[in-house]
């Protein structure tokens, strides 16, 4: 699909073949009726996703620093685009000016104002007349101009001055761009210039962007009729033939011209289709400041050689290369400074190294690579590690390898030997992962600059001698160092990394090539080589396959790598090879050789390493690629190939990869067999061509089908390509508001913008209600019945059945009624069994599940105050989701009804969560079976009609929304970087320090209670904070107070418990250290009710303990409930106590923070 830039190309060289004839400029009338045909043909979603979006983004944070917006707007066109914008955005827009030359846009650009557009105008809150200009954007006469047609005072400048499409023709864009920003306010400071521009990048020479984004997937739809092409196509040229003749001949030639390069709509030979890319970018005050930096750090002349085809399209502000760390400071402090970018460049593989106009740091002059062994460093505090060996930033895999082969070492990296630092950051997948884990596994340590301030970290376990005079040890280390092992480029600037090493081993390669005949001989193979061959191999080896097309025919390629660190076991194990035929390879090589054995470059389309080609890749992480539904995927793609050279590389996986937990680092995906890498490859001389456009489109649709049956994503392959930001969901799964947290945290001012697309920190809903229960008890009815009680108090409220996206899967698998099965009861009712079969075998296939479903259903409610989430019956579901969005407040209500009205309703189910019996958990207390999870509420619905509904809500919801509650909030302050960096503290305690605050907030505990308070015996209490509020409560509601205490002070006779530390602040050695608790032991009598009233929820380590305590003086599960003051949901407490047999427990919290 042709770009129209190639499209205009296209017209020139064919205009020039075909006449000699003068050109002249496009009349207004003819501009117009191209235009239209532009707008008409253009698609939707390059407005509403990308436009507006990117936009209503922008204004959103103007408005951040100033009440109103004052706007300059050049060439506008008809209408303005600020009329798409919300009612909310458009009524802030006080001051409006424009340049429009063409004056049939001028004429309706003013009518365009003037006019209603509903029940307003599209800008109703001017402070005066539009100040609009009939005229070309000319920079020596624009303030005057301005000024004489409005009145306004020429200083008084404006917030945001904006080309949207309006560039095109413009010569010196540089130095357009230099006096457009004199036309900023000066105060306040944040205002910008902002340019929408369709296919391809603009180059303003110097200047440096503040913020760039791209929307590559748009397209323009085109009637082919000749009205229609002769009307385009001048205006895309952007010139007609002064001589009418030769006119008519060159705008027949160009039908012909727009027809070739026009892709058809399918079979539809009524339209063309043209790709029509959009880049936005930005410049603030500071995009002239390049100079400042370029004095300090050196610059590298000349091309640079990049591995990645897309940012070989792209120029950079300036390339600087430091030699020392001081000179990579600077570049952080001048960022900062002025509020600007940098992209980082390694070994240049990644889409996002270097971005137009946007500074890039080549971190190649750090290039040192050290051994240390155990005995040269006593700073080292892990006990028996071995040989480490330290790496620079601007190392390459080969050379790591051929280094610390000359000691006998490796490390497990990739399998490229060109791959830089951010490939080792992201994960590292190669054929010791299966024995020695990911390549960021084997990170122990690593020196950066930090981006919020520009000091020098090392974090932690680096040798002595490498750690820089100046580098300081952060308190915060053990979250720096989660987050770079997994998604490293986003945290700071990495200098240099420790890597554990293992001893290197020698490599057995046997080869084999299968041709197949059929679809059904490739499922069987793909098949036998899963089950036969991949599943059987020890952990020291591993399977990779390919397919891919050759010879008009589909052909499997088998690669068995065998590793042993004795040369001569290698070939001895017991593996049953018959079903693979005779071996097409082998070879005996050592690490470094390693690289030059993948099939690819040895086997396939008589070999390509000779061949000077481009690819495109994204790896979705599959669990069983042996299934029919995933083979049949695999196969459709390879024949579905745009270009003979595209492949699908199934790299296998499993073994040491899965030994760690989902969130032991921020690699967010452990449960899975095989990479899938789906690999577009093009002839190098058509980069930047439609050629390679059409092969990523390919990649993206083969990704679009793998998804809903993957276990993950690799995020290393991701970029700044839109299309990436859903495949980073599924990279980093349950770990991304945690990185989205500390993104906040450890860049702060957006230095690193361009790496691997994290999830923003986005508007949730901040009150969730699951809604839990079996079925036919009327969850649905009851969410919806809950609706217009929440938008009576003007909340906006939104309903998911989370239950719905699996059964638009299992309907589509099954053939079955969708709509019958989301709406029918009696129809839903008849397939239940199998549909809770098939949602546990996709379960089992992608244990995550349930936390992407989740986490699905919460982002597409962004902006809602009130989530309702159905068709879950996941046990306790706050305890196993609450951490994802720790800045919602969530909540759960179980409905119930009697087995007669769930008959009645269509229930074929039997059992009621009513049917329980008791049991003990391992310490002794009491508890229900069944409900090792307790609901935040149960509610009776055997009652017909709303009422009870209603009345449910009002008491026991709405009261979340009381004011008292956002009072109380606000007395609890919070307190940065204390007590150590990057801790974001709040400050609980400070309530009872304010008037007022320790009367409130009993009185909130007193009504959140979930049991009458005449039914409760004692109330609890653990020093310190519980104390505070626990007392004076207890004084209100005439209860005995038990208090727990550090051992030994209280007097005999106690009963204590072990309790480890649980402030989150502490140090990991602090942390490790064990108290006992302890309190009266004829404090409470054996089946007292209880209330347990603490501070803080946050590890739950205190609660824990205290829970422990109760049972051994014989209080239930069941008659304890616990209150706190504020829970902190990101450090899962009550997944503690659940695992530890009290998720029985009754917990609800006044105030909910995401931070610390």
């Amino acid at each position: 699909m042709a770009t129209i830039t190639e499209l205009k190309h296209a017209l020139e060289h064919k205009a020039s073949a075909t006449t000699s004839s003068s050109r002249q400029p496009l009349s207004d009338n003819q501009y117009s009726t191209g235009f239209d045909i532009l707008k008409q043909g253009s698609e939707s979603s390059a407005y509403e996703k990308f436009i507006i979006t990117q936009l209503s983004q922008l204004l959103s944070r103007l408005l951040e620093s100033r009440a109103c917006l004052s706007m300059l707007e050049i060439g506008p066109g008809p209408e303005s685009v600020l009329g798409h914008l919300s009612s909310r955005l458009r009524r802030k827009i006080t001051r409006y000016s424009a340049f429009e030359p063409n004056s049939l846009f001028f004429a309706r650009l003013k009518e365009w104002l003037h006019n209603f557009q509903g029940t307003e105008l599209p800008l109703s809150c001017l402070e005066a007349p539009p100040a609009l200009h009939q005229r070309p954007f000319a920079l020596e006469s624009t303030l005057h101009s301005i000024s004489a047609t409005s009145g306004e005072d020429k200083a008084a400048g404006f917030d945001m001055v904006l080309f949207c499409h309006s560039m095109y023709g413009m010569k010196s864009r540089r130095k357009i761009i230099e006096k457009t920003l004199e036309l900023l306010v000066n105060n306040p400071k944040g205002g910008m210039v902002v340019v929408f521009h369709r296919n391809g990048a603009l180059n303003f020479e110097g200047l440096v962007h503040h913020q760039t984004a791209s929307f590559p997937s748009g397209q323009i739809r085109l009637a082919n009729k000749d009205a229609d092409l002769d009307a385009f196509s001048p205006f895309v040229a952007g010139y007609v033939m002064q001589d009418k003749d030769a006119d008519d001949l060159v705008r027949k030639e160009w039908r012909q011209v727009l027809r070739e390069f026009g892709r058809h709509d399918g079979s539809n030979e009524v339209q063309l289709v043209f790709s029509s890319p959009e880049v936005m970018v930005t410049f603030n005050q500071h995009a002239t400041k390049l100079p400042e930096l370029t004095a300090e750090v050196p610059v590298v002349r000349g091309e640079l050689i990049l591995k990645n085809p897309d940012v070989r399209q792209h120029r950079p502000a300036i390339l600087v290369r430091p030699t020392e760390i001081r000179h990579v400071q600077q570049c952080v402090h001048w960022a900062i400074k002025h509020d600007l970018q940098l992209t980082i460049l390694g070994g240049s593989h990644s889409d996002h190294c270097v971005w137009p106009n946007v500074v890039a740091v080549d971190m190649s002059a750090f290039n040192q690579i050290q051994i240390i062994s155990g005995q040269e460093d006593e700073s080292v505090s892990v006990s028996g590690m071995g040989a480490r060996i330290v790496v620079g930033a601007g190392c390459r895999s080969g050379d790591i390898i051929q280094k610390a082969m000359e000691s006998g070492l490796t490390v497990p990296l990739g399998s490229r030997p060109s791959v830089g630092a951010g490939l080792w950051l992201s994960g590292g997948i190669g054929h010791l992962s299966r024995v020695h884990g990911l390549t960021s596994d084997a990170i122990k340590g690593a020196v950066l600059v930090s981006v919020s301030s520009g000091q020098i970290l090392y974090i932690g376990d680096v040798p002595g001698q490498h750690r820089p005079r100046d580098a300081i040890h952060p308190e915060n280390e053990d979250e720096l160092l989660w987050a770079i092992r997994g998604a490293g480029t986003n945290f700071g600037i990495i200098v240099s990394v420790t890597f554990q090493t293992y001893i290197a081993p020698t490599y057995s390669i046997r080869n084999w090539v299968i041709p197949l005949q059929d679809d059904a001989e490739a499922r069987l193979w793909l098949h036998n080589f899963d089950e036969l061959l991949a599943k059987k191999l020890p952990r020291s080896s591993s399977a990779d396959s390919y397919l891919y097309w050759e010879a008009d025919q589909l052909h499997l390629g088998i690669t068995l790598i065998e590793s042993s660190v004795d040369k001569t076991a290698l070939g001895k194990q017991t593996l049953e090879l018959e079903f693979l035929g005779s071996c097409k390879s082998h070879k005996i090589v050592d690490g470094v050789g390693l690289f030059d054995t993948e099939m690819y470059m040895s086997e396939m389309h008589s070999g390509n390493s000779a061949r000077k080609t481009s690819a495109f890749k994204r790896g979705p992480f599959l669990k069983h690629i042996g299934t029919t539904n995933i083979a049949n995927i695999l196969i459709a793609a390879i024949k579905s190939r745009p270009t003979p050279f595209c492949y699908i590389h199934l790299l296998q996986g499993g073994g040491a990869i899965g030994d760690h937990t989902m969130d032991g680092t921020a690699f967010g995906c452990r449960d899975w067999e095989f990479e899938c890498v789906v690999t577009g490859i093009w002839s190098r001389h058509q980069d930047g061509t439609s050629t390679a456009r059409v092969v990523k489109n390919w990649v993206y649709d083969v990704m679009k089908d793998l998804l809903p049956l993957s276990n993950g994503v690799y995020s290393a392959d991701l970029g700044p390509d839109p299309r990436d930001i859903i495949l980073a969901e599924k990279a980093f799964a349950s770990n991304r508001p945690r990185l989205a947290h500390l993104k906040t945290i450890f860049d702060p001012h957006h230095v690193l913008a361009y790496t691997c697309p994290l999830p923003k920190k986005s508007r949730l809903p901040r009150f969730i209600i699951l809604v839990t229960g079996q079925s036919c008890v009327g969850k649905d009815h009851f969410a919806r019945t809950c609706v217009p009680v929440f938008e009576s108090k003007d909340l906006s409220v939104q309903i998911i059945s989370i239950s719905d996206t699996i059964k638009g899967e299992y309907a589509a698998e099954t053939n079955t009624e969708l709509i019958r099965l989301l709406h029918d009861r009696a129809y839903k009712e008849q397939h239940r069994p199998a549909l809770t079969a098939f949602f546990q075998a996709k379960r089992q296939q992608i244990p995550q599940l349930p936390q992407e479903n989740f986490l699905g259903a919460v982002y597409s409610a962004e902006g809602a105050d009130v989530l309702l989430i159905t068709g879950m019956r996941d046990d306790s579901p706050i305890t196993t989701f609450s951490q994802l969005i720790p800045e919602s407040r969530m909540i759960e209500v179980r409905v119930e009804a009697s087995q007669e009205t769930r008959t009645q309703r269509g229930s074929q189910e039997v059992t009621s969560h009513r049917d329980v019996h008791s049991q003990r958990n391992d310490h002794g207390m009491e508890h229900l079976d069944g409900l090792n999870s307790r609901p935040t509420f149960i509610f009776e619905n055997d009652k017909h009609g709303d009422s009870s509904i209603v009345s449910f809500v009002e008491s026991s919801l709405l009261p979340y929304f009381h004011e008292d509650l956002w009072t109380l909030g606000n007395m609890v302050r919070q307190v940065p970087d204390f007590p150590r960096t990057g801790i974001e503290f709040r400050h609980v305690l400070e309530i009872a320090q304010q008037k007022g605050g320790l009367k409130l907030c009993t009185s909130l505990l007193r009504a959140h209670a979930p049991h009458d308070w005449s039914k409760i015996d004692r109330i609890v209490c653990c020093e310190a904070g519980g104390f505070l509020f626990a007392s004076v409560l207890a004084l209100q509601v005439d209860i005995p107070l038990v208090i727990v205490r550090e051992a030994g002070k209280l007097p005999p006779p106690t009963i204590s418990v072990t309790k480890s530390s649980s402030h989150v602040s502490y140090s990991a050695a602090e942390d490790a250290k064990e108290k006992r608790i302890e309190m009266d032991k004829d404090s409470i009598a054996n089946g007292d009710s209880v209330i347990l009233i603490d501070d803080v929820l946050a590890t739950g380590k205190t609660l824990l303990a205290v829970l422990q305590l109760l049972g051994s003086a014989g209080v239930r599960s069941e008659s304890v409930s616990v209150l706190v003051v504020a829970e902190f949901p990101i450090h899962r407490g009550r997944e503690l106590l659940r695992r530890h047999g009290f998720g029985g427990v009754g917990i609800k919290s006044l105030l909910v923070y995401g931070g610390y």
